[in-house]
């Protein structure tokens, strides 16, 4: 009698918690973007290290037509949107199927209002880091961007899993540090978005995917 009051306890719980929290989202999906993030700092790395690690002063005495800056400016567009589709359509991908698998709509009420919250701090972030890469202050962009995605998650995470909070809080450390050492904003950067997201992937598969 004790086993099935408990069981049923846990359904109600479970019942609950999909209709006000989105749990499908997919470890896998983290990983592949943590392993993009990576990828794509790398190659920047190999192609234009002496722009990634310039001290501010640098920019202001580099020409407008210098045909090398100009490629890393292009190039910094190039890999941001390519790191930027695969990611999303990786975190799409997989968790759609998890979603099905958890018999979990992937569009209702929970999922709108997990993007919007998530949107209402990512947004302005987004927009004040293209003022800074116009403004050809790189050296913030790292900490800037690690800071607002890190609130983005924390503000998301009461619509999901609480490991999102986690993830949230220590990008919002990482991206205090990378402002502090700003020098090594790009490593900063590379470990915010490529290793943090993996070692939180890995966390959510094992803990909750893997059966």
């Amino acid at each position: 009698m004790e086993n099935e009051s408990l069981k049923t306890l846990k359904e109600i719980k479970s019942l609950m918690e999909k209709s006000t929290r989105f749990i499908s989202l997919s470890g896998i999906s983290g990983i592949s973007a943590g392993i993009v993030a990576l990828i794509g700092c790398f190659i920047l790395f190999l192609n234009y290290s002496e722009f990634i690690f310039a001290i501010p002063s640098y920019y202001k005495e580099i020409p407008e037509n210098d045909n090398r800056f100009n490629s890393f400016l292009l190039f910094i567009w190039i890999d941001a949107i390519l790191m930027l589709v695969f990611a999303i359509g990786s975190a799409i991908f997989f968790t759609t199927l998890r979603a099905k698998k958890n018999k979990q709509a992937i569009w209702d009420h929970t999922v709108k209002n997990l993007l919007i919250n998530m949107f209402i701090p990512l947004a302005p972030g987004g927009i004040f880091c293209l003022i800074l890469f116009f403004q050809h202050q790189f050296y913030l962009i790292p900490a800037v961007s690690i800071l607002f995605y890190g609130l983005a998650l924390i503000n998301a995470g009461k619509y999901t899993l609480n490991e999102i909070k986690y993830l949230g809080l220590s990008e919002i450390i990482i991206g205090l540090f990378a402002s502090i050492f700003w020098e090594y904003g790009f490593i900063f950067w590379a470990f915010g978005f490529g290793i943090m997201h993996i070692i939180y992937g890995s966390i959510m598969y094992f803990k909750y995917e893997k059966a």
